[in-house]
């Protein structure tokens, strides 16, 4: 697994790389938060702007559709839309889709939480304390970012 060291309001975390489809699924998501006249888009056109392979895009969609954030509309002026406002859409949600856990080690994941056969107490172990902290404030982080956020901070920092 790969590590980053990123600062989020202030704090340095640590954060496991995102997987390329994690993080073509966000890309994708963006294109379709970006797109006001609220149309179904093409495939072809989010793949080539976004610049991911569409056969990969498919499979992500597909995913994203059946996680219920988009959906699709076939025939003529169909593609992929999103079914819930940008703003109720959350980093933490889509990766979570794609890399599970958002977490470094498995005692400390919430949803995927595995006991880890060396801990003798969790209650009393400082390393599982140090990365549920980290974990904490990592999913706090990407639940306060939406679709909306990404959009918003594009559109000021092209200013």
């Amino acid at each position: 697994m790969i590590i980053a060291l990123i600062f989020v309001a202030g704090n340095l975390i640590f954060a496991p790389m995102l997987s390329k489809r994690a993080k073509y699924a966000i890309h994708a998501l963006v294109h379709l938060a970006r797109n006001e006249a609220k149309e179904p888009v093409h495939i072809a056109q989010i793949a080539e702007s976004e610049r991911i392979p569409r056969k990969f895009l498919e499979a992500i969609l597909l995913d994203l559709r059946n996680a219920g954030i988009l959906n699709s509309r076939k025939g003529r002026g169909g593609g992929y839309y999103l079914l819930r406002r940008p703003e109720e859409v959350n980093m933490a949600e889509v990766i979570r889709i794609y890399d599970g856990a958002i977490a470094l080690i498995p005692c400390v994941a919430h949803k995927y939480y595995e006991r880890c056969d060396e801990c003798v107490d969790e209650t009393t172990c400082g390393i599982h304390d140090v990365f549920r902290e980290v974990r904490e404030k990592t999913v706090e982080a990407l639940k306060k970012s939406t679709l909306a956020d990404i959009v918003d901070r594009e559109k000021s920092l092209r200013k």
